[in-house]
């Protein structure tokens, strides 16, 4: 994975993860700067 200097300060203290459920295989991301996600946990707000 490669990520940006400006991004990584956005992305302090996440995890991911790969998750394989019924309804696909995906990555997950738990950022806890998150302030909202959509429920399937690709995308966050700030």
């Amino acid at each position: 994975m490669v990520i940006d200097k400006v991004s990584l300060s956005y992305l302090a203290g996440s995890e991911i993860d790969y998750v394989d459920e019924l309804i696909g295989a995906a990555f997950r991301i738990t950022n806890p700067q998150a302030t909202a996600s959509c429920g399937c946990g690709t995308s966050f707000a700030m």
